[in-house]
């Protein structure tokens, strides 16, 4: 089992920064990918970046050179930061975590962003 609990979310304006963490609690942390999925009201939710075990990383096309992905596998943590935000960036955002079968959901975090 992993526990996996958000923080950082708030209200930014357009142009402004956040960082998202993510605590993770359980065994084999290191071996799970770790995303971080977002869902606005009424849609879908949807990926936004994926961190590999292998520290590899993958990038939603509409947050690619604004969003950065890390973990820190000491400390079971993995954090999200966020630059360059626009109001299409609004919804709530959850942490993932998935090895094989197991595949583990926060309760989210809602970021919203002012224009």
């Amino acid at each position: 089992q992993v526990q996996l609990v958000e923080s950082g979310g708030g209200l930014v304006q357009s142009g402004g920064s956040l960082r998202l963490s993510c605590a993770a609690s359980g065994s084999a942390f290191s071996r799970y990918n770790m995303s971080w999925y977002r869902q606005a009201p009424g849609k879908q939710r949807d990926m936004v970046a994926t961190i590999s075990s292998g520290d590899n990383t993958n990038y939603a096309d509409s947050v690619k050179g604004r969003f950065t992905i890390s973990r820190d596998n000491a400390d079971t943590m993995v954090y999200l930061q966020m630059n360059s935000l626009k109001a299409e960036d609004t919804a709530v955002y959850y942490c993932n975590a998935r090895w094989g079968m197991a595949d583990f959901w926060g309760q989210g975090t809602q970021v919203t962003v002012a224009s």
